[in-house]
């Protein structure tokens, strides 16, 4: 019997060191943190609706480009030809110059337009002569103006979209025309928003400017010159006597565009 209670004692004894250990475990440590709730996830933000978006439209085709429809005169050099001493000649092409490219329905607008000149008393001839279609460049069908800086000026009658002017001054002998200024303008005095295209005033000498383009020998070809679109109404051509003489001739102008829309 004494042994049962000295058995159940013993137990008693270990639970109590037991739970005295535990306990002081729990003392040391702390008590167990509590666990975090999770955060709150946002709600999401309704996205403004963003518009259809519109198919780019293509590109509007380029107008198709075909060679200006020029009709030259027959060559006609007479005389002996006298040297062109001048600084700033253009070498001869030495070949038929390439055909001319401009959109589709181009056609020479100054045929028949009126024309006025610097020189109200024309030395031989009348400033008509210039639209009139005769090209040949024997006597009675051009126009000579008298010494100086003179000019010839085409009306052709509505704003047009200029591609080319084609100019003959004097295609009977090989002569360079000093000071040949070509501009483009809408308004028949020249004062306002004036394009100068072509300027082979060298030295300023005709009072409009420096220009960086050569002079060139005449030919039954005409000199044409690339006017890029250009808007305009009036044509003028300006010119201050050649390597022969003191005058200014004009053959024929011819203009090639279409008018604006």
């Amino acid at each position: 019997m004494r042994t049962v209670t000295n058995v159940v004692f013993a137990l008693a004894l270990v639970a109590v060191v037991v739970a005295g250990i535990v306990l002081r475990g729990r003392l040391v440590r702390g008590p167990e943190p509590l666990a975090r709730p999770a955060p709150r996830q946002a709600a999401p933000q309704p996205q403004p609706e963003q518009p259809p978006k519109r198919p780019t439209p293509a590109p509007a085709p380029a107008p198709a480009l075909v060679p200006i429809g020029i009709e030259l005169p027959r060559p006609m050099f007479v005389g002996t030809p006298k040297p062109v001493n001048e600084p700033n000649v253009e070498k001869p092409l030495g070949k038929p110059r390439p055909p001319f490219l401009a959109p589709e329905g181009t056609a020479n607008l100054a045929l028949g337009k009126p024309v006025t000149s610097s020189d109200e008393w024309p030395i031989i001839g009348d400033p008509e002569l210039v639209t009139d279609g005769d090209k040949a460049g024997e006597q009675g069908c051009f126009v000579e103006l008298g010494p100086g800086t003179q000019w010839v000026q085409i009306d052709l009658e509505q704003e047009a979209v200029i591609y080319a002017v084609l100019v003959w001054h004097y295609h009977t002998q090989a002569r360079a025309y000093r000071d040949v200024i070509l501009q483009l303008c809408s308004d028949a005095a020249f004062v306002t928003d004036v394009t100068t295209v072509f300027n082979s005033d060298h030295d300023d000498s005709s009072g409009l400017g420096v220009g960086e383009d050569k002079a060139y020998v005449e030919t039954f070809e005409g000199k044409l010159i690339d006017c890029k679109g250009a808007r305009a109404r009036c044509v003028r051509l300006y010119s201050n006597g050649n390597t022969s003489n003191e005058a200014n001739h004009y053959v024929e102008v011819e203009v090639y565009g279409k008018p604006a829309e």
